[in-house]
């Protein structure tokens, strides 16, 4: 399946956000207990930085996932590592699951954003710092060539901080069209 992307808008997306982030899936997500009105003020913030956007992406001309990419040297990751020329830091959240699970959608998402990113004239190194208690996002992290660098204290986590070059990437990409599908859409809370 391919994906198209395009910017999220605070204001108009907010009502469909809302109704993800709000889901127990998305509990890592930390909005829970968002309103909609929280959830367009937190998206206008980010698109409003100058160094953190969020995209929709989309499938089969639905949305299908929401992902945020950010440069680490402007976020709290800024002094906890050694942030390098070309790392771009991402964060993804898959939309629940309608209908059917497909087998392999997430990491077919996955791929499809680190393919973007690493299209992204620069880009070297994905970063990502999900919570160090979110198994299911470790095991789709290392399937898609990311490598753990151990675990980092946040303001809001205990994070498993991991990095994907493009060459690990492209390193999994080939050994994941060479096996079957096996995960479905719900492999992992994003």
């Amino acid at each position: 399946m391919s994906f198209t992307f395009r910017c999220l808008d605070p204001a108009a997306d907010a009502p469909l956000i809302h109704s993800w982030v709000t889901r127990p899936y998305a509990s890592f997500w930390g909005m829970l207990n968002a309103t909609a009105e929280d959830v367009a003020a937190e998206y206008a913030k980010i698109q409003s930085s100058g160094h953190h956007h969020a995209l929709l992406g989309i499938g089969d001309g639905v949305p299908a996932f929401l992902m945020e990419e950010y440069l680490p040297e402007s976020s709290p990751l800024n002094g906890v590592y050694a942030v390098q020329p070309g790392d771009i830091g991402m964060h993804l959240l898959v939309a629940p699951l309608q209908g059917t699970p497909r087998n392999g959608f997430t990491a077919d998402v996955m791929e499809s954003v680190l393919d973007r990113l690493f299209q992204k004239p620069g880009v070297e190194r994905v970063v990502v710092e999900p919570d160090a208690c979110n198994t299911k996002i470790h095991v789709l992290n290392a399937r898609l060539g990311f490598e753990p660098a151990g675990e980092v204290t946040l303001p809001d986590k205990q994070a498993l901080l991991s990095f994907c070059t493009r060459e690990s990437f492209h390193s999994a990409r080939a050994a994941r069209s060479s096996t079957p599908k096996r995960q479905s859409t719900q492999e992992a809370s994003l």
